[in-house]
This record gives C-alpha cells, sequence and structure tokens, in this order.
C-alpha cells in the first residue's frame, strides 16, 4: 500500500473518482469511519445516498491529513475538522495574496 500511497500524488490524484468501496481501500478506512468523516463535513462525496457516493482524489488528501492530526496531535474529529478549515483558509489567503503581488 506504500507504493500505492507514494504514486497517487499530484495531478494523478485531482482527477480521480472513486466509489465508496475503492475509497474505504485506498484509505484503509472502514466505511463506518467514511460515514463519520461524512457527518463531520471532512470530506463530501458526490450522490446522495452511499452506494452511489463517488469520491474525488482530494478527499484521499484531506483523510490523510486528519489521519495524521489523530496520530500525531490526538485530535479527534472534530479538532481535525477546524483544522481542515483554516488550513484551507490560509491556502486561500496565500493564493490571494500572490495574486495581489503579482
Amino acid at each position: 500500500m506504500a507504493n500505492e500511497r507514494t504514486t497517487l500524488s499530484g495531478e494523478i490524484l485531482e482527477e480521480l473518482e472513486l466509489d465508496l468501496a475503492e475509497f474505504c481501500r485506498l484509505c484503509e478506512l472502514p466505511a463506518e469511519q467514511v460515514f463519520e468523516l461524512v457527518d463531520e463535513g471532512i470530506i463530501e462525496p458526490q450522490g446522495r445516498e452511499p452506494a452511489g457516493w463517488r469520491f474525488r482524489g482530494v478527499a484521499i488528501r484531506r483523510v490523510r491529513r486528519v489521519q495524521r492530526l489523530e496520530r500525531d496531535l490526538g485530535l479527534n474529529l472534530a479538532g481535525a475538522a477546524l483544522v481542515l478549515d483554516l488550513l484551507d483558509e490560509l491556502e486561500r489567503l496565500r493564493a490571494r495574496l500572490r495574486q495581489l503581488e503579482s
């Protein structure tokens, strides 16, 4: 799985579209944990019902960040969701700053 994680990066990761089973396999998570991530708003699948959910590659990156936050900082899902929101905002602000500087 480590090799698979290494190759799923950059543009290839962004282009992925996975069903629930594929997403669970790549993230090494049971479906119940994926449901919790969706409930917390950490990832947002396309589709209304779990059987029809589709996940984009960016969701894999978000799950990996949450896993690191839980492991390294001992955060729960709500805390990890807050950190992700703040990191997203920081990225948006940095992009805007770069745009204004050029």
